[in-house]
């Protein structure tokens, strides 16, 4: 009931995850990130505690690989669980344990895995892996992995309608740099893709207002002169 990428840019070091699902507060559940360390999905029969085990395995020095060995053989019930995982050399790694649901598949490419389960076709990840490698890295990371998501979208997507999905992107600070999320709607992802549009113009600005608000641009909104 889950598709999902997780990306790392070349040029600028950000890290991007994005997932959709038939269920509510997907990204709530399934994404996390940490700026210079990596980005991780977890998924199926999702266990959120995986994602900041991950990424505190990866901070302490394991590679993405070393990162699934070890939560493969020692998290509970490791055959329900389904991860994506990269890390800050933008090396891969994936798990779908034996009782991943429906049809399920996943893809590695070039800084980025996507993986999915009860899928439409077993061919959305690669789809999703292809249309991020071909997006090329002068282009936000935002944009690239909200363009995958539309692709595996319509290469088939779920076996049954998505209802939500989400969006989280770090760079340098502790703090996300995007995170956008979408619930319960007809076309979540393409609602995601809406709102990307309006907050890409703005979000490092926002970054700007915090570190040096004397340099920070108003938007004109009433009281801010």
């Amino acid at each position: 009931m889950t598709f999902s990428l997780v990306a790392r840019c070349s040029r600028t070091g950000q890290f991007a995850v994005a997932v959709s699902s038939s269920s509510p507060a997907v990204a709530a559940r399934c994404a996390f990130a940490r700026a210079g360390v990596g980005a991780v999905t977890t998924q199926n029969v999702t266990d959120p505690r995986l994602g900041p085990w991950a990424l505190d395995l990866m901070q302490a020095g394991a590679s993405a690989g070393e990162a699934r060995d070890i939560i493969a053989r020692t998290c509970t019930f490791p055959a329900y669980r389904q991860m994506t995982l990269i890390d800050k050399e933008g090396r891969t790694a994936l798990w779908s344990g034996e009782k991943s649901l429906g049809i399920n598949a996943s893809s590695e490419g070039v800084n980025v895995v996507s993986a999915g389960n009860l899928l439409a076709s077993a061919e959305v990840p690669e789809t999703i892996v292809r249309n991020f490698e071909q997006s090329g890295s002068g282009m936000e990371l935002g944009q690239r992995v909200v363009q995958a998501m539309q692709a595996g979208l319509h290469s088939g997507g779920e076996a049954g309608p998505v209802r939500s999905a989400g969006m989280l992107v770090v760079d340098r600070e502790a703090w996300p740099l995007a995170d956008l999320r979408v619930d319960w709607e007809d076309d979540p992802i393409g609602r995601l893709a809406t709102l990307w549009s309006v907050w890409k113009p703005q979000m490092h600005d926002y970054v700007t207002r915090c570190l040096n608000p004397e340099a920070a641009p108003s938007y004109g909104v009433p009281g801010d002169e």
